[in-house]
């Protein structure tokens, strides 16, 4: 797409102009196709609970996860929940090749992706060089390389339409920097960080673009990383995920770039946002000790 900046450059964002064809194109693909809002790592937790928030908020809903079994499982939940049907996709999201297989089996299914919510993460509690290299290389694949290709591969149709949005789950822990978590809490301030500036790059052309940083949340992803014991579960009570999704839900319906669900949470965000590391980090470093683990959805 071509880049136009504005007269206004130094105060707004850019704008991108989208020529006629690209714009027909964009509609051809999608004739006789239903919108549709595909979520990654969709078969528990809080991708699990976003589905049913979307279901229940008259949505049709994708989820996308590499268990085929689980998949089956959280579909029937969700239909017996929600009385709505939901189209499921087996799939690897940090595989080079996954927007083409989701986009494929989308469309097999009589819809096309409208909403994109990045999901999937992988987790490592545990001190930095305890990890290993295959650890590491997994969770930059997911946490960073997929949602990096998913979320530039869906923004073009989207634009074109003028419709459309991207939610991408980081953490209340891209704030700060987290010690004996390190590695994740950097993979989360590089979502929040990518997140912030498309929003901004995209503002005002019809296509949302949001960051949920959710704190600590009542499903199996910390005690699998190895973090179920950690101190800062007792400071920050730990919300459920149905929770997490209805302020999720509600602060990208009203457009928000950033989405901080829970009160606490948002004194939490607020503090960290106003003290300086040298505050911060050895507090982190306190709240974040137990032992190594990994996890992965």
């Amino acid at each position: 797409m071509e880049e136009k900046r504005t007269a206004w450059r130094f105060f707004k964002p850019w704008r991108f102009s989208t020529d006629e064809a690209t714009v027909r194109k964009a509609m051809l693909n999608v004739a006789g196709l239903a919108p549709a809002v595909v979520i990654t790592g969709g078969s528990r937790g809080i991708g699990l609970a976003l589905a049913q928030r979307f279901l229940e908020g008259g949505h049709r809903v994708v989820i996308v996860a590499r268990n085929a079994v689980r998949l089956d499982e959280a579909a029937r939940e969700l239909g017996a929940a929600t009385g709505s049907e939901v189209v499921t996709v087996v799939c690897d999201v940090a595989e080079p090749n996954a927007f083409d297989v989701i986009s494929a089996d989308v469309k097999r299914a009589g819809l096309y992706l409208d909403v994109l919510v990045n999901n999937a993460g992988f987790g490592l509690a545990g001190t930095y060089v305890g990890h290993s290299d295959v650890d590491l290389s997994r969770l930059l694949a997911i946490n960073v390389e997929a949602l990096t290709r998913l979320t530039r591969a869906a923004l073009p149709d989207m634009l074109a339409r003028a419709r459309g949005g991207v939610m991408n789950v980081a953490s209340l822990g891209a704030c700060v920097p987290g010690p004996n978590q390190a590695a994740y809490y950097a993979s989360k301030a590089y979502v929040v960080s990518l997140t912030e500036a498309i929003a901004s790059e995209v503002s005002g052309m019809g296509v949302r673009v949001s960051a949920l940083l959710p704190g600590p949340i009542d499903t199996a992803f910390h005690e699998e990383m190895g973090a179920g014991r950690s101190l800062y579960r007792y400071v920050l009570p730990p919300m459920s995920a149905k929770s997490v999704a209805r302020s999720a839900y509600r602060g990208f319906l009203f457009g928000n770039r950033v989405i901080v669900p829970g009160l606490s949470n948002s004194f939490f965000f607020l503090a960290l946002k106003i003290l300086p590391h040298a505050i911060t980090v050895p507090m982190m470093y306190w709240l974040l000790r137990r032992p190594d683990n990994l996890r992965d959805t």
